[in-house]
């Protein structure tokens, strides 16, 4: 069956989809997005808004999508649970100190306010915290959100409205997308944002899966007021190998805190790792041993789909004209959406120049498995 033609089908509606179904309808397209509501990571993830510096592009990218998020702040509705609760970089000795100070001279740079705190100033802030820590780095303007909320608030609240299909897409086809009951949907163009499950439309694809373990705890009396992360995260976060787990803890409104962090390669297997996820506790225990007497009510996995140089995949899909990547954001898909959204409806409405972004350092043709070798697509090994 032949279903009738749009500009653009989004293939995934978690929060890179959708808030490019939302850009691209307020660049005047006729968007479909299609989902099989399995949930990805933006269901499992914990929602944490945050400029990430180390990486030039990935800072550009968060910088260019936070000034969005303060945009839609006052509009999104009590559902989407936006909390500024800013970010506390935690400093456990003087190596990660001085590591702190380099962050916030490169946020300073980049013209995002931080402050450096030293041991007493850091036991005022979060008096929970053990007190052998060494300093850390506020950066106040990071926030929290419920993603999931966020996502269908963008779906449902574009200028020109969105048809939403629950669906299971099976092929990209030259000319739109082929469903599991065989119906054929045409477009003019299809976005890929399908985050790890985008493998089974395009294997070729340069994408791993780091699996994450998250706990969340009962009610509580305010433990803590910022979002709290250890400096150690980072080298956690950009490891390519091994497993891995970095303290990092959030308060969320309903008065229960969100614990992580863990990181797995390669495994798509969602049952709980109870030695992951006992170390992961462990770590969380040295930061705040408070939690020792805080009930943890459920915990549960997620994928997140990464890339091998940590940077995401947005734009054209080198070998094929109509299909265009929104992929590999690993854990900081739910911040760097709006800018994602931004790059993907200017490459393919032709609207460039509306905003300041650099689209080259996440082209899909910078990895070897994604260019052309005798007019075919080159799988890597």
């Amino acid at each position: 069956m032949l279903v009738s033609h749009c500009d653009v089908i989004v293939i995934g509606a978690g929060i890179v989809g959708a808030a490019c179904a939302h850009e691209l309808s307020r660049a005047g397209c006729a968007v479909t997005v299609l989902d099989d509501r399995r949930g990805g990571a933006t269901q499992a993830g914990m929602g944490h808004l945050v400029v990430m510096d180390d990486d030039a592009a990935e800072f550009a990218l968060a910088r260019a999508s936070m000034q969005r998020w303060q945009a839609w702040r006052e509009q999104l509705p009590a559902a989407c649970a936006y909390s500024p609760t800013g970010t506390l970089w935690l400093a456990a000795n003087d190596n990660e100190l001085a590591e702190a100070q380099r962050k916030h001279h490169r946020l300073a740079a980049g013209g995002v306010h931080s402050e450096l705190l030293d041991a007493v100033a850091l036991a005022a802030e979060e008096p929970a915290l053990t007190h052998d820590l060494a300093g850390g780095l506020r950066v106040p303007a990071d926030a929290i959100v419920y993603a999931p909320a966020v996502a269908d608030w963008l779906l449902a609240s574009a200028p020109r409205p969105i048809v939403q299909r629950r669906a299971t897409a099976v092929a990209i086809t030259d000319d739109g997308v082929r469903l599991t009951d065989g119906t054929l949907l045409r477009a003019g163009a299809v976005v890929l944002a399908a985050g790890i499950d985008a493998l089974a439309l395009c294997p070729e694809l340069p994408l791993q899966a780091k699996k994450g373990h998250l706990v969340i705890t009962d009610r509580l009396p305010t433990l803590i007021r910022h979002e709290l992360v250890e400096l150690g995260y980072i080298a956690s976060a950009h490891a390519r190998n091994g497993s891995s787990v970095a303290f990092n803890a959030q308060p969320r409104p309903t008065g229960q805190l969100l614990i992580g962090s863990s990181r797995q390669f390669d495994s798509a297997d969602a049952r709980i790792d109870h030695a992951i996820l006992s170390r992961m506790l462990r770590r969380a225990l040295r930061y705040l041993p408070a939690l020792a007497d805080v009930p943890a009510i459920r915990s549960w996995t997620g994928l997140r789909p990464a890339t091998p140089d940590g940077l995401p995949i947005i734009g054209r899909h080198p070998m094929r004209r109509r299909l265009w990547l929104a992929l590999g954001h690993e854990g900081l898909g739910v911040t760097t959406a709006p800018g994602t959204a931004m790059l993907m409806a200017a490459a393919i409405t032709g609207q460039g120049g509306l905003h300041e972004l650099d689209a080259e350092p996440y082209r899909a043709d910078r990895f070897a498995g994604l260019r052309a070798r005798n007019g075919a697509v080159e799988i890597a090994a």
